[in-house]
C-alpha cells in the first residue's frame, strides 16, 4: 500500500464518548499506515488533546494532532464518492447493506479511480443512527459471532484498517471491479441537499403532506442510495425540484 492510496481513506469517528478510544484509533491508523482521522461532535470537546487519548495513542500523537474535529458530519463526507457506515444493526430503510468482505473490493476500486472514501464509526453505546446512515452510500457490517457481534470501537477500526492494508498490499486485482475513473459520483452530502430540495418541492405540489409524511422521504432516500447518483444527475433532480417549487 502506498501513501497516495492511504491518503484517499478518511476515518470518521461520530460522537465518540471515550478519549481512550480516540487515542487507540489513532494508534491503529498509524500502525496500518493511515492518517486522515475526523472527529465529529465528540462528547468531550478537544478530545484529541485529552491525557487519556494521548496516552493510548502511544506514539501516534501526530495523528491526534492532525485530526480534525467538527460538528458537521456533512463536511466529513463531502467530496467522498464512497461512504461506508459500519454498523451491525439492520434497518428498514437506508443505504444498501453489505458485509465487510464485499465492501473491500468497492474501496479498492474507488481508490484505483482516485476517488476518496470515508468510513464512519458511530457512538460506542448506540452506534450509527438513521440520520448518520442517511449520509452513507452503504451500510457495512463485520462478520462476527451472531450471538455477540459487539466490537469495541477501536477494535472495529483496527480490523478494518488491517484488512484494508492487507488488500492493498496483496493487490487483489481479481476481486476489484473496473475502476470508475470516468464516473463522477455525487457525495452523500450533495444527495442529502437534493433530497431536502425535493421535500420542499413535493410539499409545494401537495404530494407530500408535512403533517402526515408517512415514509415517503425515507423511501426516496433508500431509492436514491441504491442508484449511486452522479453529479450531473443531482443537477437534473434539483432542476425538477425547482420546477415543483415554481408551481407553488
Amino acid at each position: 500500500m502506498n501513501t497516495a492510496q492511504a491518503q484517499l481513506l478518511r476515518w470518521v469517528l461520530v460522537e465518540t464518548s471515550h478519549p481512550g478510544n480516540v487515542g487507540s484509533a489513532a494508534r491503529a491508523l498509524k500502525t496500518m499506515g493511515f492518517s486522515d482521522l475526523r472527529l465529529i461532535s465528540p462528547k468531550i470537546s478537544g478530545v484529541a488533546q485529552a491525557p487519556e487519548a494521548i496516552a493510548l495513542a502511544s506514539g501516534a500523537a501526530d495523528i491526534l494532532e492532525s485530526s480534525q474535529e467538527s460538528p458537521s458530519l456533512e463536511s466529513a463526507v463531502q467530496g467522498c464518492a464512497l461512504v461506508l457506515g459500519l454498523t451491525s444493526r439492520d434497518r428498514e430503510f437506508g443505504p444498501p447493506a453489505l458485509n465487510w468482505q464485499d465492501a473491500r473490493p468497492l474501496i479498492q476500486a474507488a481508490v484505483a479511480g482516485n476517488q476518496r472514501v470515508a468510513l464512519l464509526f458511530g457512538p460506542e453505546r448506540t452506534g450509527l443512527d438513521n440520520q448518520h446512515l442517511s449520509l452513507c452510500t452503504h451500510r457495512v457490517w463485520l462478520d462476527a459471532n451472531p450471538l455477540y457481534p459487539s466490537l469495541n470501537l477501536a477494535q472495529a477500526l483496527m480490523v478494518c484498517a488491517f484488512t484494508l492494508r492487507e488488500s492493498f498490499c496483496q493487490g487483489v486485482n481479481s476481486l476489484v471491479p473496473d475502476a470508475p475513473e470516468s464516473v463522477d459520483y455525487a457525495d452523500p452530502a450533495a444527495v442529502a441537499a437534493m433530497l431536502e430540495h425535493w421535500r420542499q418541492g413535493l410539499e409545494a405540489i401537495r404530494y407530500l403532506d408535512p403533517a402526515n409524511p408517512k415514509k415517503l422521504m425515507p423511501r426516496l432516500q433508500a431509492l436514491f442510495a441504491r442508484t449511486r447518483l452522479q453529479k450531473e444527475e443531482i443537477d437534473l433532480l434539483r432542476g425538477i425540484a425547482k420546477q415543483m417549487l415554481l408551481r407553488k
